[in-house]
């Protein structure tokens, strides 16, 4: 009786130790499969969150302040510039177009001292009689931006004898704003005027066409000057590409051959 009581309190423990044993087993095996489905998720984690990528600034967001004008003025125009040249024209007998600027542009020349030269910037603050600028007959403008009737094309326009009428054109419907005589030109003024006119077997029309044809983009000036190489006379072209970039070129206003050609990166 001893023996067998023995034997059977031995065959129990053996069996609660066999149970214990099983037990931690499975305690085991259920933390490990715990941790490592955390590391799994974990670690799948970690492969996306590297590759979120920050959204790529807009092209608008990259363009200078000047480029943002240009964009600004030239998605306001309507009116292109042959028909601008052609509606200014039209508001003086016998005349013929010398400046044909889409205001607002490019508002860095309007800085620049008047002249008697033409020099065909974007802004309008040069003319054949020196009269646009800033502060002087209301011409131009000195802001930057479109005007309350929106972007303007301000032209000047010859007669044979070198007087010149400005014409402001409304850039969105093609209306004629003003038209006028400069007031303050002399007989120099006018001579020279004419004289450019009568060396410029070219037409601005003409002269546009080979500067797109070089660059294409939006014709936004056109105006006569002296060449400077001091030979005869050029059309300074200005046209702005699909960059918001600004290029000018001056145009042989004889052959229609490109002698000068400057991009502004700003």
């Amino acid at each position: 009786m001893n023996s067998a009581s023995s034997r059977s309190r031995t065959l129990k423990t053996v069996g609660a130790l066999g149970m214990a044993a099983a037990t931690a087993v499975l305690m085991a095996g259920c933390g490990q499969s715990s941790d490592s489905a955390t590391s799994t998720a974990t670690s799948e984690a970690a492969k996306v969150v590297p590759q979120k990528q920050t959204t790529s600034p807009s092209a608008s967001a990259q363009l200078t302040e000047d480029q943002k004008e240009r964009k600004k003025v030239l998605d306001a125009t309507k009116v292109t510039f042959d028909d601008a040249a052609t509606t200014a024209a039209g508001e003086v007998a016998g005349g013929k177009l010398v400046d044909l600027d889409l205001e607002g542009v490019d508002d860095d020349d309007r800085d620049q001292s008047p002249s008697p030269t033409g020099s065909g910037s974007p802004s309008g603050s040069a003319s054949p009689t020196g009269s646009a600028s800033p502060s002087g007959t209301g011409t131009s403008s000195p802001s930057a931006s479109p005007g309350s009737e929106g972007p303007v094309w301000v032209a000047e326009v010859a007669e044979k004898d070198g007087t010149v009428h400005t014409v402001r054109i409304n850039a969105v419907d093609g209306k004629v704003i003003e038209a006028r005589v400069d007031a303050d030109q002399d007989a120099d003024d006018k001579k020279q005027t004419a004289d450019r006119l009568a060396q410029a077997t070219q037409t601005p029309q003409q002269a546009a066409k080979v500067a797109t044809e070089k660059k294409k983009g939006t014709v936004t000036s056109v105006g006569l000057d002296d060449n400077e190489s001091g030979d005869g006379v050029v059309w300074q072209v200005d046209v702005v590409g699909s960059d918001w970039k600004k290029t000018t070129f001056d145009v042989d206003a004889k052959t229609d051959a490109i002698v000068r050609e400057e991009t502004d990166n700003d």
